[in-house]
């Protein structure tokens, strides 16, 4: 009779671990003048001077007027600051998501709806479920909303992702990797339509560069694109277009098709 196997022993299995209650939003907060705090949990947080939380904030609506630093994430159904926010967490607020003045946000950045003024330069990527506008300077690596309407200048090296419309309207320079939309509006200012060469000689003017566009319908003014992709294309005043793939509707005399060269700006010379 031969022996018997060896019993295999296996481990039991095992339940996961859940995950630990949040705390209950408690009552109204109110912080003026210096304040330092653990952690916020408030069905309303209001700040007016310097506040800074150690921890996350995670309010029904938040009112922040001042200087406010946040060092874990931001959660709340509203949120409205002027001056100064900084968030070194992600932030993740359901509804309306206003900011006026300087704002940093360190990690991943959601919103139901946001409107900005000023600065708003973030670490990561930038999803909005609806309206996104924003007036001043955006620095993201990626940006994604239902309608993105962008004013002043923006740094977006990666993808602007508009499931309706990306529009822009830009007075200082500006750099965006690729942009897809149905619809795509954008409009530099009339002082880009100085030469390439006077340009670069004498200064003056701001300069409008989008990597690829692809959407359906697409009009440019005073803007230099590399690939533009779409079914009907305008071309209004000053608008440089390196490659074309679609039919151009209207084209300015003043806009250009083609490769263009461009001579460097000469040593010591700046705008």
């Amino acid at each position: 009779m031969s022996a018997a196997a060896p019993s295999r022993l296996v481990a039991p299995a095992t339940s996961p671990v859940p995950a630990a209650p949040r705390p209950e939003r408690g009552r109204p907060i109110r912080d003026v003048g210096t304040t330092r705090r653990a952690s916020v949990h408030s069905v309303l947080w209001t700040t007016r001077g310097l506040a800074k939380v150690e921890g996350e904030v995670d309010v029904g609506r938040g009112d922040a007027d001042g200087l406010t630093a946040i060092a874990g994430r931001l959660v709340a159904d509203t949120f409205r600051s002027r001056g100064t926010l900084e968030v070194f967490g992600a932030t993740d607020v359901r509804e309306l998501l206003t900011v006026d003045g300087m704002t940093r946000l360190g990690g991943p950045a959601h919103a139901g709806e946001l409107e900005a003024r000023g600065t708003l330069h973030l670490d990561a990527d930038l999803a909005v479920d609806r309206a996104l506008f924003a007036r001043g300077l955006v620095e993201a690596p990626n940006v994604r909303a239902a309608l993105v309407d962008l004013g002043g200048a923006a740094e977006i090296p990666g993808r602007v992702t508009g499931t309706a419309v990306v529009r822009g309207r830009f007075d200082r320079d500006t750099n965006l990797g690729s942009v897809e939309a149905p619809r795509v509006a954008f409009q530099g200012p009339p002082t880009s339509l100085i030469p390439t060469l006077w340009r670069a000689v004498f200064g003056g003017g701001a300069e409008i560069r989008i990597g690829r566009i692809e959407a359906e319908t697409v009009e440019l003014a005073a803007v230099d694109a590399e690939l533009v992709r779409a079914r009907s294309i305008s071309l209004g005043p000053g608008a440089h277009v390196t490659t074309v793939e679609g039919t151009v509707v209207r084209k300015d005399p003043t806009s250009r098709v083609g490769p263009e060269s461009r001579s460097p700006r000469p040593h010591g010379l700046s705008r």
